[in-house]
């Protein structure tokens, strides 16, 4: 099935819970790393109780202000009284308060908010790095960047909504009926009920209807993301076939999908706050016109109506604040919860309890060994199937055959991007799913067919292999790959940008760099994937010559199609489907006259 990750399958089993997502958003919140973290919500928390209090409460004193007019006024006395300008000044003054309390908390506040955010983003990011090749291999990067993005965000909105607006919107409500009840009578603090409930409810469910729009709105979203990032990622493809406008037509058919969802769900949330203005005005002018009579008929005082239309202002605002929070609540969990179900995805390859780091380098590279290893991928028919070799410390194995017989596998495999399925890969004697990722990522290095490059300098590319390195090892390892004099012509040199996925460079050029990053890693097994198959012939040359320098003191593995850059291997093995058929030297594979030989023999042209 396929799922919001661009192909990726959704994970089983995984329902959204509103509690159990609160409660992981609280966790989330208490290992934010904020400073002062628990002083910062106690004061948030204490400061929105207080200003709440202070805008209930500030009405019933200018009602009481106005109340106290009444008897000046019958008696013909004409100047203000000192009671009702104390009572305008205190209704200021706790209206002022009430209003100031939100930024005084966001101020306290933001920094909690801000880094839960962040740890959000870093551990969802951090998640989506540990899962496996064929993840990322079925994902799209645009879809799953905004999954990231927006699950991040919203929990962000979620930490405001619900435990400074929902919450306190609660606690207000309280207030104000029991203020309501008191100083009315119960008939008001009913009617109020009653408003209060008919909102809520057709809010919720004018909500939860328009939840279906939100959900299409983010996956339209999210595809006219991947197709725009995906298309601009393989740019040179796309000029190459001249698909410029195909790529675009697809671009604006997912637009019009966007525009159509979006109208959709703008037109619901026109309709429900058509339905929300209807019924809060309508309970509005039952409470007003209940108050006037009550005070004709002498059971409140003038300044009754006064602090009932008040107090009701005040209660809409917040409560006018609920219907949009829902709204934005249950639409912020669609982000959180396609960010919990990535989550949720567990990692293929993941550390043993009981593993251990790499036994210490002997200086003549490792011991590799397949033992009867067998893998199946989902989506082929081959893969490997009992294959079994030992390349010895500092000896150098070759894989030939044709394209799908398994090569690109074993050497996954001997990189422990895959696990095998059956049987063990080893090195230095360990079976590599009982060593530590971390050691055997700082014993094996790769030289890919196609080098990808950040979007970084020529220096941070090839020192990204090991950090800790020296300008003077940086520039001895770029030396070694041949790219000394390529440097030195670049008006900025080691500073050189190399764009995105290093497409500044030619093919021949990002592979040096790849060279020169493996080689900076001085790794005990270094893997060549045909690391000299974009180069030309000078340079291959040299390049192999460097190669056959560097592999001393170290196991290498070379995955190659032109068969002279492997003549001096001392293993080859010849797969086909998945099977090693063949295995000798050069030499003792020619005169068997078999695979490798018919393969050597149309290489080389003879006859």
């Amino acid at each position: 099935m396929t799922g919001r990750f661009g192909g990726a399958p959704a994970p089983a089993g995984v329902k959204f819970s509103f509690w159990r997502s609160m409660a992981d958003l609280g966790r989330l919140v208490l290992r934010s790393g904020a400073p002062f973290l628990r002083l910062r919500i106690a004061a948030a928390l204490g400061l929105v109780i207080v200003g709440k209090f202070a805008g209930v409460w500030a009405p019933v004193v200018l009602g009481d202000a106005v109340s106290g007019l009444k008897g000046p006024l019958q008696s013909g006395v004409h100047s203000l009284p000192m009671a009702f300008v104390t009572g305008a000044v205190a209704y200021s003054a706790l209206t002022l308060f009430s209003s100031w309390i939100p930024y005084v908390r966001d101020a306290i506040f933001t920094r909690v908010s801000q880094a839960t955010m962040a740890k959000a983003a870093v551990e969802t990011f951090q998640h989506a790095l540990l899962l496996s090749l064929d993840f990322h291999q079925s994902k799209q990067m645009g879809a799953l960047s905004r999954i990231i993005d927006r699950g991040s965000r919203s929990t962000d909105f979620l930490i405001r909504s619900v435990v400074f607006n929902i919450g306190p919107t609660a606690i207000e409500l309280v207030m104000a009926m029991a203020v309501l009840e008191a100083r009315l009578g119960w008939r008001f603090a009913l009617t109020t009920f009653v408003t209060i409930v008919i909102y809520t409810v057709v809010t919720f469910r004018i909500t939860d209807w328009r939840l279906g729009h939100r959900r299409e709105w983010a996956e339209a979203d999210s595809k006219v993301a991947g197709l725009s990032v995906d298309a601009l990622i393989n740019y040179e493809t796309v000029k190459t076939f001249g698909s410029e406008d195909r790529v675009v037509a697809d671009y604006s058919r997912a637009m019009d999908r966007y525009i159509d969802v979006s109208v959709r769900a703008n037109t619901s949330l026109n309709m429900l706050n058509g339905a929300q203005s209807l019924i809060l005005n309508l309970g509005q002018a039952a409470m007003t016109v209940m108050a006037g009579a009550a005070v004709a008929g002498g059971a409140l005082r003038i300044g009754d109506i006064t602090m009932a239309i008040l107090l009701l202002r005040g209660l809409y605002q917040p409560l006018g604040m609920l219907g949009f929070n829902y709204r934005e609540i249950r639409q912020a969990f669609i982000d959180m919860e396609q960010m919990v179900e990535l989550r949720a995805v567990a990692p293929d390859i993941r550390d043993a309890e009981d593993a251990q780091d790499l036994p210490p380098a002997s200086g003549k590279g490792a011991a590799l060994a397949f033992d009867e290893v067998g893998f199946q991928h989902d989506a082929r028919s081959v893969g490997l199937r009992d294959v079994s070799f030992a390349a010895a410390p500092g000896t150098t194995t070759a894989l030939v055959g044709p394209s799908g017989s398994g090569k690109t596998t074993a050497v996954r495999l001997a990189l422990r991007l895959l696990d095998p399925q059956a049987g063990r890969v080893l090195i230095d004697g360990l079976d590599m799913r009982q060593v530590k990722q971390a050691a055997l990522r700082q014993a094996v290095a790769l030289v890919p067919q196609d080098v990808a490059l950040f979007n970084d300098t020529l220096y941070a590319n090839i020192a990204f292999a090991r950090p800790g390195a020296g300008p003077e090892e940086v520039r001895a390892a770029a030396e070694a790959a041949e790219l000394g004099p390529f440097i030195d012509s670049l008006p900025n040199g080691m500073s050189t940008l190399v764009g995105e996925r290093g497409l500044k460079l030619s093919g021949g050029e990002r592979q040096r760099v790849g060279i020169a990053r493996a080689l900076l890693a001085d790794p005990r097994l270094l893997i060549l994937d045909e690391a000299t198959s974009a180069l030309d012939g000078p340079t291959e040359a040299a390049i192999q010559e460097t190669l056959r320098r560097v592999k001393a003191g170290r196991t290498t593995l070379v995955i190659a199609h032109r068969l002279s850059t492997i003549v001096d291997a001392d293993q080859i093995l010849v797969l086909r489907r998945g099977r090693i058929v063949e295995r000798g030297t050069h030499a003792e594979l020619l005169d068997k006259r078999g695979e490798y030989a018919a393969l050597w023999k149309r290489q080389t042209r003879e006859t």
